[in-house]
């Protein structure tokens, strides 16, 4: 059938490995140092991967291809996941534990001036999975690397976001390894400092070891500190 699917221009492509990052259907993988699509029938033609390139290799095209194979996708997914130790279901963890909070205790109602607050994000994309490893921002930068429920338990997470740029994943959910990239990250661009906010629950360590070993990987001597978010919206250290 004819349709709408990326094309990878190789003689642009410097191999960095941004889009396969960004492909969550495992539809890009990286051979002899470029970026080539793997198989038509797990490109989705929605272009997660388009604005993650920094040299512009990647279009959309339409041609003769493979319809997008949902099954072949998750089937591929499941079989990774396997391979590195992991399945798709997880119980047993406290971040599980359902916990509601008594909110209608609060003194007022902010008015609509209140209630207006400037969003202190730096770049887009700030999913640590999206973010290009040579991104200009990132010279000279001041880091946040912040798991997901931290900007919904706190509702003031903008104030550590204001100067720096914002990196945000979640260690249990996302199958990959966030330690490669952002040593990639750090060794490759002047960052300044790095601080990580992280949730309570155990679970949530995995970024904060991911941050601690990227660190150590990199080679550089950085300033670096971490804040912990209890689950009812509080820091604890």
């Amino acid at each position: 059938m004819i349709r709408k699917i990326i094309q990878i221009n190789e003689e642009k492509c410097d191999g960095c490995g941004a889009c396969v990052t960004a492909c969550h259907e495992g539809a890009i993988g990286i051979v002899e140092g470029k970026a080539r699509l793997l198989r038509d029938d797990y490109c989705d033609g929605l272009g997660d991967c388009l604005p993650t390139c920094p040299r512009g290799a990647i279009t959309f095209v339409e041609r003769e291809a493979a319809d997008y194979d949902e099954k072949a996708v998750m089937a591929n997914k499941q079989k990774k996941m396997k391979e590195s130790g992991m399945t798709l279901h997880h119980s047993g963890c406290p971040g599980h534990q359902m916990q509601r909070f008594d909110r209608t205790t609060d003194s007022s109602v902010p008015n609509r001036a209140e209630q207006e607050t400037v969003s202190q994000l730096g770049q887009w994309p700030c999913q640590i999975r999206l973010v290009p490893v040579n991104a200009p921002y990132f010279q000279g930068a001041r880091l946040l690397i912040a798991a997901d429920c931290t900007a919904y338990a706190y509702a003031n997470l903008h104030r550590f976001m204001k100067g720096k740029i914002t990196l945000i994943g979640c260690p249990k959910l996302d199958d990959t390894d966030y330690s490669e990239k952002l040593t990639e990250i750090i060794r490759n661009n002047d960052i300044r400092e790095v601080t990580v906010v992280r949730m309570e629950v155990p679970c949530c360590g995995g970024i904060e070891a991911a941050a601690k070993k990227a660190l150590q990987d990199s080679g550089k001597f950085i300033p670096w500190q971490v804040v912990t978010i209890s689950v009812d919206g509080k820091i604890l250290d």
